[in-house]
């Protein structure tokens, strides 16, 4: 008869809550005092008897305490028993594990902001009860999908709402209750308050139950992580048996079996779990070994494509040698051990270890049996491939190679093939630095029949990018400030993401200085602060600001000068009624010719040169039209002296005429003249006002024009990935034939 195989799962023993709540306890003991627990310090009556044997004794009330003090477990209370406590005048040290904690301060938090709070949990259990003593607000507890959608959604209606969980809740229940409840309401926060040992336990609950005929769960009745831990085994198919003690073990557990696991609670203590193994290993041995039936199955024929057990026996640089038990020798070549080409031999088996197998073929005369384990693998992984396209999971999965128009990925022992159009979010986007990387796809496909399997990463994104922008467009306001990054530029301005929805900041938003591209500013994968200046829900867009009042060159200005101080600028620009030079960045301020110089100018360039630095006096600022007027004669100025004799000029006689005119024609001239602050204000006369409103229905015209092209180009594209998608489905069917072939 075969030996038997016991797997004890690695996360096993007291959790850190238990573990602290407990050390607390024992220490107050030894410290010489009465203590008391606020119930059952953990759901182990082994437990609570020894800690009765120390004189710490439980509870119900906390007016039960006498004197001492009294411990608060790691399930934690409401805020009502602090003040009870408080109130009576008791002693007490909390216990509460800090996870739970962190889930308190989360409800009420979200209670104080108006949000209703749903508890993932036993609503009799003592740890949902204290969560749900520190909502302010409203809140609902349920127990299963069932619950959520029966006595929640029907009460509650789409309203803004967290959603939490028991410390201990079972992993895969809380994820299918999530995903109801984001198709239902559209402002949901969920968080993921499962203790991450109790994820751990869980998942290799759910390996021990898939890999062991029996399963043995040690803990106490009323642990309500326990009771998960036997239910998990149990959905895998394990035969399962919950016990408290070494002494609820009986032998035909364990008769005709030959693989066992062992798991625990998190309130099972270790010395308790060691008495289980060493009781298990006894009743293992006082198991009758009936010599006839091993000799008769030994004797059994062998034949192709039938499933047999094999142990490993040893292990070649490239076969696995295992006993099936029978007169043949078991050999699995090293390409039958696994699909992933890229894993190694000790990494995929070990000594010891018990395999399902395939028989490929037997050779009578050489005594040797060649096996495939991989083949196995991948009809228990079509299976679980075929259930999760069922139920629609998100599965998790290695890129192992690059193909010809895909990649192949590999799930459950069980190669999948991923479309070029399924690899990306976006068509056309690379997916070489997918390999050897870990990915999370959708099944579109499961034939086991033709052994094939096709899968989507873009599915996945697609849908988080649809909860993003759901998200997204429940909550986006006016104003409201977002960080972003830059995902395309364009002549007229750039695009950023803000989470699944790209928003455009417009050239004009982008700098208080004019500039001709955005690139000047921006680079794509930038990180920027914008906010929302306009939003159209009906064509779906976001207009964003980018620019900041606080660098607005007038505001600088205004912060920097005052009319009357004297400074230097440079000159930037001449024209033939004067000089601008340049005060702030963003800003040129008018020397008009008649400030130049004492003496009468007839010409700008004869006194002054583009980049000269002068010294000015501020005398005007209109900051409603955008005017600045300067000076170079004032007090203590240094006289301007000529550079240059101007060229004789034609019409001599009109200019002398000119030159004689009363000085009163030089400030009509200065007044009508455009005092501008831009850099290209070098115009002579202002635009007239009929002018301006002809040049912004131009620009509405463009920008619409812009739309309407940008929306037809969508329009050709959307049709041509239909065309394509056709074309790229009918060559991804065929690919996963090949695939499936060379599998």
């Amino acid at each position: 008869m075969r030996e038997k195989t016991v797997t004890v799962a690695k996360t096993i023993g007291f959790c850190f809550g238990v573990d602290r709540a407990i050390k607390i306890c024992e220490k107050l003991g030894e410290e010489g005092k009465n203590v008391f627990t606020l119930g059952p310090i953990i759901h182990n009556s082994e437990v609570v008897r020894n800690l009765e044997k120390k004189g710490i004794v439980a509870i119900d009330s906390l007016e039960e305490a006498g004197e001492g003090t009294v411990v608060i477990r790691s399930h934690g209370v409401p805020p009502s028993v602090y003040e009870t406590a408080e109130k009576l005048k008791i002693d007490y040290e909390d216990a509460t594990c800090p996870v739970v904690s962190k889930i308190h301060s989360i409800v009420n938090n979200a209670s104080t902001n108006n949000k209703t709070v749903l508890i993932a949990g036993n609503p009799n259990h003592p740890e949902v009860i204290g969560i749900a003593g520190y909502c302010e607000g409203a809140n609902y507890i349920f127990k299963d999908e069932d619950s959520l959608c029966d006595e929640v959604i029907k009460k509650t209606g789409d309203i803004p709402v967290i959603m939490v969980a028991q410390t201990t809740f079972n992993l895969l229940q809380y994820s299918k209750c999530a995903e109801i409840a984001r198709s239902f309401y559209s402002d949901i926060e969920v968080h993921n308050t499962i203790c991450a040992a109790t994820v751990d336990r869980q998942n290799e609950a759910l390996e021990l139950g898939m890999n062991n005929d029996v399963c043995v769960v040690v803990g106490g009745k009323n642990s309500s992580n326990t009771q998960k831990l036997v239910d998990i085994c149990r959905s895998r198919g394990a035969t399962t048996y919950f016990v408290e003690k070494s002494g609820d073990l009986e032998s035909v557990m364990f008769k005709g079996v030959s693989k066992i696991g062992v798991t625990a609670g998190a309130s099972t203590p270790t010395p308790l779990i060691e008495e289980v193994l060493t009781r298990m290993s006894e009743l293992i041995k006082e198991e009758e070994f009936n010599f006839e039936e091993a000799l008769e199955d030994s004797l059994k024929p062998i034949t192709r494509n039938q499933r047999v057990k094999g142990v490993v026996t040893h292990i070649n640089p490239n076969e696995v040698v295992v006993d099936i038990g029978s007169k043949h020798t078991g050999i699995i070549p090293a390409d039958e051990l696994s699909d992933d080409s890229s894993a190694k031999i000790e990494d995929i088996v070990k000594v010891g270890d018990e395999l399902d197998l395939l028989v490929m073929k037997t050779n009578d005369q050489e005594g040797i049996t060649t096996l495939s384990k991989k083949r196995v693998d991948t009809a228990v992984g079509m299976d679980f491939l075929m259930q999760a396209a069922d139920e629609g999971e998100v599965l998790k999965a290695k890129v192992t190679e690059l193909v010809n128009k895909g990649l192949i990925v590999v799930i459950n022992g069980v190669r999948v093939f991923v479309p070029a159009s399924q690899a990306t979010l976006r068509r056309g986007e690379s997916y070489d630095n997918l390999l050897n990387t870990e990915v999370r796809v959708k099944m579109l496909e499961v034939n086991p029949a033709r052994r094939r399997a096709i899968a989507s990463i873009r599915a996945v994104l697609q849908e988080e990018i649809a909860e993003l922008r759901e998200k997204f467009w429940s909550t986006v306001e006016e104003g409201k400030e977002y960080r972003g990054v830059v995902k395309s530029l364009t002549s007229y301005g750039a695009f950023v993401d803000l989470g699944g929805v790209d928003g455009m900041i417009h050239i004009s938003e982008l700098s208080w200085q004019r500039i001709k591209s955005p690139a000047e500013v921006v680079s794509v994968g930038d990180e920027v602060d914008v906010y929302v200046k306009e939003i159209d829900r009906d064509r779906m867009r976001i207009s964003l600001g980018y620019r900041k009042e606080e660098d607005n060159p007038w505001e600088m200005l205004k912060n920097s000068h005052e009319v009357g101080d004297i400074f230097k600028a440079p000159v930037v620009s001449t024209t033939k009624f004067g000089a601008f030079v340049r005060i702030v960045p963003g800003i040129d301020g008018l020397v008009h010719i008649s400030e130049i110089s004492d003496e009468h100018v007839e010409k700008v360039t004869d006194y002054l040169d583009i980049g000269e630095t002068v010294d000015v006096k501020l005398i005007g600022v209109d900051y409603d039209r955008r005017r600045v007027s300067l000076s170079m004669k004032f007090e203590g100025a240094t006289p301007v002296a000529r550079k240059r004799k101007s060229e004789p000029e034609e019409n001599d006689e009109t200019i002398e005429d000119a030159q004689q005119s009363d000085s009163s024609v030089d400030e009509a001239v200065q007044d009508e003249v455009a005092i501008s602050a831009e850099p290209e204000s070098d115009v002579v006369e202002e635009i007239p006002s009929a002018c301006e409103i002809v040049v912004e229905e131009v620009a509405e015209e463009t920008e619409e024009a812009e739309e309407a092209i940008a929306e037809e180009a969508e329009a050709e594209e959307a049709t041509a990935e239909e065309a394509e998608d056709a074309e790229e489905n009918e060559a991804c069917d065929l690919k996963a034939e090949d695939v499936a072939d060379e599998a």
